[in-house]
């Protein structure tokens, strides 16, 4: 479904990234409209798909997972029935926050949140024994310094 999105649209969903806990009211008065036709646009919003989940963003560090490592995989295998056992392996997977399949020398990239090394390791180890890799290196992240689920709007 494709769905036209106008400036109001845009400040609708920006006020949403910012604080999707806010009113309605409140959402209504900061892009000058009224409570109905901002419900309104963002139940077709809604609809079209263009907004998803509902989530909360959590402090990964005051929960105690303060190791947060990027993971590069490289395979020599391509062939569906092992992307489709490397997918169920990230799914099963908690700990891996982000995975993406690139272009270039590195097949994947996973963003792995976990408490410690000895918790990687754990992570690194069960993920091998599923399935087969050429090679894996592990980047930890020694500070973040941005993080955002914000689009630019």
């Amino acid at each position: 479904m494709s769905v036209r999105i106008d400036e109001t649209d845009r400040k609708i969903l920006a006020e949403l990234q910012r604080d999707a806990s806010q009113s309605l009211d409140d959402i209504a008065t900061r892009v000058g409209s009224s409570k109905t036709p901002v419900w309104n646009r963002i139940r077709k919003l809604r609809d079209a798909g263009v907004i998803g989940q509902h989530t909360v963003m959590l402090d990964a560090d005051m929960l105690g997972f303060e190791a947060c490592f990027f993971v590069l995989i490289r395979t020599s295998e391509h062939e569906a029935a092992w992307q489709q056992a490397f997918l169920k392996a990230l799914q099963d997977r908690p700990e891996v926050q982000e995975a993406h399949r690139l272009a270039g020398d590195i097949d994947y990239i996973l963003k792995v949140r976990v408490k410690n090394a000895r918790a990687y390791d754990a992570f690194y180890q069960a993920l091998i024994s599923e399935v087969k890799v050429f090679n894996v290196t592990a980047l930890l992240s020694m500070e973040q310094l941005k993080s955002t689920t914000m689009l630019p709007l």
